[in-house]
């Protein structure tokens, strides 16, 4: 018996199986706490504000993911993707780190320029008046901060496979803003306070992860020039599909802003903000999966299998994620309160909207993260081209049409990069 034990715990399959089973735990465990933490918030501020106040609390959050995609621009792709070369030389891994915060400062500049204005508009069309519309504008300075250097303080510890440093602050932070929440929502039930209260715990928590960081990589390097060469590199084939995507990811919000009533934005707003249970499966996916993937040799069958092995567990994921949404919908709409009671059917409709998000971001996370990134103009075109297609046959005004156009964007989105994938592919076989 004790001999067969030693084989087991010997055995190579074995040990990944431990391994994996141990950084799951470990990951899981804390991110379940940061989730759930996350999610007392969400309903909180959803029973707390007015479908007014929600509506313009959504409107924000939705410009500030806006910004912090257009100030990366792909730049933290071409880190990660440098840093999975470099992860066990401090000095470089500390350049890279130097080189992609120095570049997303420059892009902050640009997002500011472009999202700014469209706030504004998007404000005043539903009725916000000037003193909301600046309190609002200036809450968000803090977690846009905070979000300029967040991914790329992570990759470090990231690549190293220690998550628990990084887990143990995001515990902190949102302990935080729970805190904060609590002292401050129920005699204040504004927009601005609800967003400045994440603001703040998020940057209180950016200054810890610089002491984290710091630990895996040279904080002291400045910007690499060649480096930041190769992140232009990626950025340019990048950037373009990130400001597509800003506005794509997004289409239901952005639609329901435009066509929609204020009441519908704060409705679908809310509906959204339950599905952010989701992150707990993105983080971990983020943080586990993609730099193991970056990291595997170039050996082709390897890849490809990894790759499709995870394709099947997204799936399976999503399936299982719908399904309990569906049997259970009315439990889930109680927690909204009374006033979201009859949204059933527009609820499983969100799940699925997201779960193809879910997969499409994931997908796209893993195809980054080994330089293969579908050419800007052809990803852009055919994906305007469906979308634009899909908007004369969704009744866009309604709000389940809006939701489904939300869907079935992710769902070409994700196509497009299979496609590809499947053209380099053919391409490498025939080159063999």
């Amino acid at each position: 018996m004790k001999a067969l034990a030693k084989r087991i715990y010997t055995n190579q399959h074995y040990s990944k199986v431990a391994e994996w089973g141990k950084l799951i735990s470990i990951a899981g465990s804390a991110q379940i706490l940061i989730q759930a933490i996350g999610f007392g918030c969400g309903i909180l501020i959803i029973r707390m504000l007015s479908f007014e106040e929600y509506a313009i609390y959504t409107l924000a959050n939705t410009m500030l993911g806006t910004m912090t995609v257009l100030a990366d621009g792909g730049i933290s792709t071409g880190a990660l993707s440098i840093a999975g070369k470099v992860w066990q030389d401090p000095k470089k891994l500390g350049a890279v780190m130097a080189t992609g915060i120095a570049l997303r400062r420059k892009f902050a500049v640009i997002s500011l320029l472009i999202a700014t204005p469209i706030l504004l508009f998007l404000l005043w069309r539903h009725d916000a008046g000037w003193l909301t519309t600046a309190l609002v504008t200036l809450s968000l300075v803090p977690a846009f901060y905070a979000a300029l250097s967040d991914n790329i303080l992570e990759i470090a510890p990231r690549i190293k496979q220690d998550i628990v440093p990084l887990q143990k602050n995001q515990v902190a932070a949102n302990l935080m803003r729970l805190a904060l929440l609590l002292s401050s929502i129920f005699f204040l039930p504004y927009a601005f306070i609800a967003i400045l209260g994440s603001g703040i715990s998020r940057t209180w928590a950016n200054f810890r992860l610089r002491k984290i960081s710091s630990g895996y990589a040279d904080a002291s390097q400045e910007r690499d020039k060649e480096m930041e060469s190769k992140i232009i590199a990626t950025v340019k084939r990048i950037f373009p599909v990130s400001l597509y995507y800003c506005f794509s990811s997004q289409a239901t919000i952005w639609i329901i802003s435009l066509a929609g009533t204020t009441a519908t934005l704060g409705k679908v707003g809310a509906l959204s903000g339950l599905t952010t249970a989701l992150n707990l499966f993105t983080v971990l996916f983020s943080v586990l999966i993609v730099p193991r993937f970056a990291r595997l040799q170039e050996d082709k069958q390897v890849i490809r299998k990894r790759f499709w092995q995870l394709q099947l567990g997204l799936f399976l994921l999503s399936a299982a994620i719908i399904t309990v949404v569906s049997l259970f919908s009315s439990n889930i709409l109680w927690l909204l309160g009374d006033r979201f009671s009859a949204l059933n059917s527009e609820l499983v409709l969100v799940a699925a909207s997201s779960c193809a998000a879910l997969i499409s971001a994931s997908t796209n996370q893993l195809l980054s993260s080994r330089g293969i990134i579908v050419p800007p103009f052809i990803f852009i075109a055919t994906s305007i081209a469906a979308q634009v297609a899909l908007a004369f046959v969704l009744r866009l005004n309604e709000t389940s049409g809006a939701i489904l156009y939300g869907l079935y964007s992710s769902l070409i989105i994700y196509s497009i990069r299979l496609i590809y994938l499947f053209i380099r592919l053919r391409r490498y076989e025939t080159n063999q």
